[in-house]
């Protein structure tokens, strides 16, 4: 019989909270670790070329000054090749200290190691690198891509020529950088042979593997901890050279070694979303079916590594298309690596495709919304497989009805309040549902309590919330009983905690470790003489309240303490599994969003404001809705960065990001954000993962930028094809 469900689906305060508001909860720079010195990185300031000499001299005079560590003295590492590790394909790391080569501007050159952390700093500005400056490219559109990768489906060419009408646009996406409120940060230790990390990552397992690749090490001789990520939106999916720097440096001067990235080094050392350039052919009926559709993709990457994210996925499957052309071509650039970045790929592809579709439904004269209705999809056009749920529909449907897409006015630019032009727009949005093999071991005492363990991360969306409720339905506990630790690696391993897989993944290994520690106890309750349930049908006992009983005779049972103390078990527990099935795949699995944005623009400034947006999801089983609110806001937030505000921007002379900082890179605040409100369709994909989630943190942010760019077309007339939008476009 199925346990009853009282956590999952409430809405709970995080269990984490208190210890996050009055500053209990650890985070990277925060463990206090005895005899802790610092260490400060001296960064490039060419963007390619060769080190011919670096000065340490003056730096090493200062008093507390320990050492100045660079390739001319660091520590020949193994680096080995680990297939495992959280790095790109296709590449090599960039290997810090390993030889002269700079690679890009900001790149690590040097580390200054001293007893505190002014006198590091001191020391690292003392350093003095001299350098073989070589030409530099930065800039996507004057550099020559790779060959590209290509996908079609269908005969493309001769079918966009044959339509009755077409649309041919190109859109230019800004690089943006992830910039979280907590700044990587490491601290490193030795002990003999065991190295110790206190790391900001959203990947415990990954940041073992790759310092045990690198230092040539077994995974059981290092040792990662991370139990809370002051937010990552995917820039700590990896371990980047200021990890591997931080424990460099600690084995050098043989104490604990502090190093903190300034909000300038984590734009050039930790990754970002790449710009693009997305030119979009689509050919259509007159009554408004799609016949086919040719992307042409430019994303940048580094010159040393091979980065590339799922941009093509949604031409294929979104929208019913016989013909589908694609091609994809990385420009590798002297810049540092690219990495994921909330929606990534498919937030890229919907700015795109959803424009797109916007612009043909106005040559059209279609609504916007019932040209999406009429193409689509019966079954995912890119493998034949149908889809696991897909209720994009339904999204639709909600959230013209709760939005009042009613209102919407189909001649551009006619919608007034004074000054300000109002328009209304929408966009689809989807997001590969991933899940990957994980464990988790769970420990129910004597005492009624239980402890959840697994390595998995929590960088913001509440996973230590939304485990224990996950546990205490299936244990049959209070929340309250519930505790739950995450972010060690010495706990049962987890797949990264991005990709919106960490529900599904981790989520199903706890139900199933919890599972099997509930059937054991009812097990043992039915085997026991002495139990109010010997002999019983165990198929018919509940647990709830941390009282077992039989379904339908709520007096018949005991309690787990009951039980366990006349037995003198201190404890049950096991490790609980999952991993997705192997094979060929059965089917198409996608979380599914519909935007809706209204905005206002000012006619004589360019000025936009958003002032309400909305959000539907088909996003399964919703474990938490107070995290899921949460999530979805945020997503929503970062998507008005990305359509409005947010643009890293490169001085092209030598890469160096003339922005880097918050003063400059603009993200949205309070100001700028007007009602937002999202709404979760009831449902459960099981066919994705026992628990019947799908993942929610990445479809929420896919399509508000293109939401927000179709409204503003709306209010205007103009289309922007460029992202952000900036006053002088609308000017």
């Amino acid at each position: 019989m199925s346990q009853p469900s009282a956590a999952v689906g409430a809405r709970v305060s995080r269990v984490e909270g208190r210890a996050k508001v009055t500053g209990t909860a650890t985070y990277s720079a925060e463990h206090d670790i005895d005899g802790v010195v610092h260490a400060v990185i001296v960064d490039a300031s060419i963007g390619r070329g060769r080190i011919t000499g670096i000065d340490t001299d003056a730096a090493l005079a200062l008093d507390g000054v320990l050492t100045v560590i660079s390739h001319l003295n660091a520590p020949r590492l193994p680096y080995r090749d680990n297939e495992s590790s959280n790095n790109p394909p296709g590449g090599r790391r960039l290997r810090a200290f390993q030889d002269d080569t700079v690679h890009f501007h900001g790149q690590p050159v040097a580390v200054a190691v001293a007893t505190t952390l002014e006198q590091a700093q001191h020391a690292a500005r003392l350093v003095r690198v001299s350098y073989d400056d070589r030409p530099t490219e930065t800039d996507l559109e004057q550099a020559k891509p790779t060959k590209a990768t290509t996908y079609e489906r269908g005969n493309a060419a001769d079918a966009l020529a044959d339509a009755p009408v077409r649309i041919e646009a190109t859109y230019q996406l800004a690089r943006n950088h992830h910039h979280p409120m907590e700044p990587h940060a490491t601290i490193a230790s030795w002990k003999g042979d065991e190295l110790t990390v206190r790391d900001k990552t959203q990947w415990v397992v990954g940041a073992q593997t790759e310092l045990a690749a690198v230092f040539g090490l077994e995974l059981d001789q290092v040792r990662v901890i991370s139990p809370f990520v002051g937010g990552g939106f995917g820039s700590a999916l990896r371990a980047w050279p200021h990890v591997v720097i931080a424990a460099v440096a600690a084995r050098a001067v043989k104490a604990p070694v502090k190093v903190v990235l300034t909000r300038k080094q984590m734009a050039f050392d930790t990754g970002y979303r790449p710009a693009y350039r997305y030119r979009l052919h689509l050919g259509a009926t007159r009554r408004g079916r799609l016949l086919a559709a040719d992307h042409s993709v430019l994303a940048e990457t580094s010159r040393y590594e091979d980065f590339t994210e799922a941009v093509l996925s949604s031409g294929q499957m979104l929208y019913s298309t016989p013909h589908v052309r694609q091609s994809y071509s990385k420009v590798p650039l002297d810049v540092s690596t690219p990495l994921y970045m909330r929606g990534p790929g498919y937030a890229t592809a919907a700015f795109a495709l959803e424009s797109g579709v916007d612009e043909l439904a106005h040559e059209l004269g279609i609504d916007p919304l019932e040209l999406r209705r009429r193409n689509e999809p019966d079954a995912d056009q890119s493998n034949d497989l149908p889809f696991s749920t897909r209720r994009l529909a339904d999204c639709y449907t909600t959230g013209a009805k709760e939005f009042g897409w009613q209102r919407r006015s189909t001649k551009p630019g006619s919608r007034r309040e004074g000054d300000w032009r109002i328009g209304l727009g929408m966009a689809a949005g989807a997001y590969d549902t991933l899940r990957n093999k994980a464990q988790a071991h769970i420990r129910l005492n004597a005492d009624g309590t239980a402890r959840v363990e697994a390595a998995a991360s929590d960088m913001g969306p509440g996973t230590y919330t939304s485990l224990s409720q996950v546990a205490a339905d299936a244990l049959g506990l209070p929340l309250k009983r519930i505790t739950t630790r995450i972010g060690d690696s010495t706990m049962p391993p987890t797949p990264p905690h991005g990709g919106s897989q960490t529900m599904a993944s981790v989520g199903s290994a706890v139900q199933a470790g919890c599972d099997t520690v509930r059937r054991t106890a009812i097990d043992l309750a039915v085997g026991d003489p002495d139990s109010p349930l010997h002999n019983t049908d165990p198929k018919q006992v509940v647990v709830r309240s941390g009282r077992l009983h039989l379904a339908g005779q709520p007096a018949r049972g005991e309690t787990y303490q009951q039980l366990m103390e006349r037995n003198r078990r201190p404890h049950l527990q096991t490790t609980g599994t999952f991993a997705p099935p192997t094979g060929a795949k059965r089917h198409s699995m996608y979380a599914y969003a519909a935007t809706f944005a209204e905005v206002a623009v000012d006619a004589r400034l360019g000025l936009v404001r958003v002032r309400h947006l909305l959000g539907v999801y088909d996003a399964g089983r919703i474990i938490s809705p107070t995290l899921a609110d949460s999530q979805a806001i945020g997503g929503m937030i970062g998507g008005i960065g990305t359509a409005l505000l947010e643009h890293s921007v490169t001085d092209h002379r030598d890469g160096r990001i003339t922005n880097a900082n918050l003063a400059d890179y603009l993200v949205p605040v309070n100001a700028d954000i007007g009602e937002l409100h999202a709404i979760f369709l009831d449902g459960s994909d099981t066919v994705a993962d026992p628990i019947g989630v799908k993942g929610l943190g990445e479809v929420v942010h896919v399509g508000v930028a293109p939401a927000i760019a179709n409204a503003v077309f709306n209010a205007t007339g103009r289309r922007i094809r460029q992202l952000p939008i900036t006053l002088d476009a609308l000017l």
